[in-house]
């Protein structure tokens, strides 16, 4: 073993507030090592990052014990006690990190080669030439299209993988010994993701630096780790290497956060939880249950040859200006939904799957008619509708809903949840008083299984995963026939995700409703569809049963969206 980089010892941080949020962390990370930090949101992890660079403010974060130790050339550096003048020496020169959110992390009124610029002028002291040279050549190695034109662009200017590659140009800027990763993947595409992955990789290789890479998701590190430490709520409960511990684990927090991923069950199969493998007592001492048995898969919706569509789209295109002459007359057009046909049958869940740009959500919004279309048609049980016939569209509005992507941007911050799913009752006249519309938003939170008391709450006191529930229950409250789910699982950790995916299997049991299940990871939408389409571009280059694409792909992009997702080291 070579020797280590980063030892961080007997590790506590406190909050003023009382709470401790790390307890006791002891982790050793070597040089030219990736070490893979792994657990759900509110384990610690980011915290454990923070402290590393010492980027938590203190007050409240305290440091009552430990040490994080730095080993840099023939000299150890305690983190927690280096002065500030220390710190900003190491701080992105020997220490680098590539934070979670993209969009904070990156400055919006500067460009995208002047941050990088900034950082390699700062500490190797080139002139503004020479570091523009330099940025250029980071670009091409992190394999960015037209790396001098993106140096010139803002960062609401690039997609979310170029952003993604910006942030890991600026970090291998100065060529760190130790590179930090906090979720630099959540929220990509399946296939981006893979592409970051393999690029970190190679830059590991050709460096020789050490890897602290943080995610929520085991399956995404199985390839990628020489070692996985998994944290539960501020504790290490495992640390081995990555192919003992995906072969043989040993905690049930660790055995739970693996089985629950859905490329491992069939269609409709209750995805296990981490409940069901672990509980813990008054003391808080974890006890591990005996694992779940399998729950029989829910039956495919299976469409007969006579059966009329509830949505039928024929030939739609959505297109955008994206050039104009100087009367306004449009040039050039991005072709977003391009000549798209397929039809939704009832009781069925179509899955519509992906990447960010093919045109997923746009065609999803226009079936709802929230966005216009170029040409085409969108009916809805054999009813032509469009924005522009209101006379015939507002009426269906009750029976067309969507689960958004966002959750928290979708819920207004000042309104409580109650009031906020009692509201479309009112307006449609299903309830006739508040009282009413009440005790319909109290059946509904128990229906997703929240606390009835929760109903005066505001959003920002819940987790993300229960504020997917509260959309959720907002979109049924009405009972609709059609619900478009838009990316409602992608930000979610693992464990989370089962629970809602098992939740949307049961209310579709209950509600009855037909879905449009719209994703960019094609495990998930295998697990819950009926039939499944791939969009690529504006169009679709794939349809047909989720087994069979799953298996036995016809298209090239389809195979590659099947290879990108997250596996086990044996798999690959």
């Amino acid at each position: 073993m070579t020797e280590p980089i980063l030892e961080i010892r007997d590790l506590c941080v406190d909050f003023t507030s009382g709470t401790r949020a790390i307890h006791h962390l002891h982790l050793t990370l070597h040089k030219g090592e990736i070490l893979a930090l792994v657990g759900e949101s509110g384990s610690g992890k980011s915290v454990s990052s923070l402290s590393i660079l010492q980027l938590l403010p203190s007050p409240p974060a305290l440091y009552p014990q430990g040490e994080i130790l730095f080993h840099q050339q023939n000299q150890v550096i305690d983190l927690l006690k280096a002065s500030e003048t220390t710190l900003e020496q190491i701080r992105g020169h020997k220490i680098a990190m590539i934070f979670q959110e993209l969009m904070t992390a990156l400055n919006p009124v500067l460009t995208c080669g002047f941050q990088v610029c900034e950082a390699i002028q700062k500490h190797l002291g080139l002139d503004k030439q020479a570091a523009r040279e330099k940025t250029i050549a980071l670009f091409e190695q992190v394999k960015l299209p037209n790396p001098a034109a993106i140096c010139n662009r803002y960062p609401h200017q690039l997609s979310g993988g170029q952003k993604q590659r910006v942030m890991i140009a600026m970090a291998m800027s100065c060529e760190p010994a130790l590179l930090i990763c906090d979720e630099p993947t959540t929220a990509l595409d399946v296939t981006v993701q893979q592409k970051i992955l393999v690029l970190l990789k190679e830059l590991q290789q050709a460096n020789g630096m050490g890897i602290l890479f943080i995610t929520h998701d085991l399956g995404l590190v199985a390839s990628f780790a020489d070692r996985v430490a998994v944290m539960y709520k501020g504790r290490v409960v495992e640390n081995n290497n990555t192919h003992t511990l995906f072969n043989n684990p040993q905690h049930p927090y660790t055995k739970a956060l693996l089985a629950c991923r859905p490329a491992l069950h069939p269609k409709g199969e209750k995805l296990p939880v981490v409940s069901d493998f672990m509980e813990q007592d008054v003391n808080g001492k974890i006890i591990e249950k005996t694992r779940p048995a399998a729950v029989s898969s829910i039956p495919q919706t299976l469409v007969s040859a006579d059966q009329s569509p509830l949505v039928a789209v024929k030939d739609l295109h959505i297109w955008y200006p994206t050039r104009k002459n100087l009367l306004g007359k449009p040039l050039e057009w991005m072709k977003a939904v391009n000549g798209v046909s397929f039809n939704v049958y009832p009781g069925e869940t179509l899955g519509l799957v992906g990447e960010s740009g093919c045109g997923k959500t746009t065609l999803g919004r226009a079936i709802l008619g929230l966005t216009p279309i170029q040409s085409g048609h969108i009916l809805y049980k054999g009813v032509p509708v469009s924005q522009q016939d209101r006379k015939t569209w507002l009426p269906l509005r009750r029976e067309m809903q969507l689960i958004f992507q966002d959750p928290y941007a979708s819920l207004n911050p000042r309104i409580r949840i109650g009031p906020a799913i009692a509201e479309p009752l009112l307006v449609h006249g299903l309830a006739r008083n508040a009282a009413e519309a009440r005790e319909q938003v109290i059946e509904l939170l128990e229906k997703v299984n929240l606390q009835a008391d929760y109903y005066h709450r505001f959003p920002h006191e819940f987790s993300g995963g229960q504020r997917q529930r509260i959309v959720i229950a907002r979109a049924l409250a009405l009972k609709p026939s059609f619900v478009v789910c838009d990316e409602s699982v992608a930000a979610l950790d693992v464990s989370v995700q089962a629970q809602v995916l098992n939740l949307l299997n049961e209310l579709k049991q209950d509600f009855g409703f037909t879905a449009l299940f719209i994703s960019h990871d094609l495990s998930v939408v295998k697990y819950l569809s009926d039939r499944i389409i791939v969009m690529q571009k504006g169009q679709i280059v794939e349809s047909g049963d989720p087994q069979s694409i799953y298996t036995r792909p016809a298209n090239p992009y389809t195979r590659e969206l099947i290879d990108a997702i997250p596996g086990t080291p044996d798999s690959r």
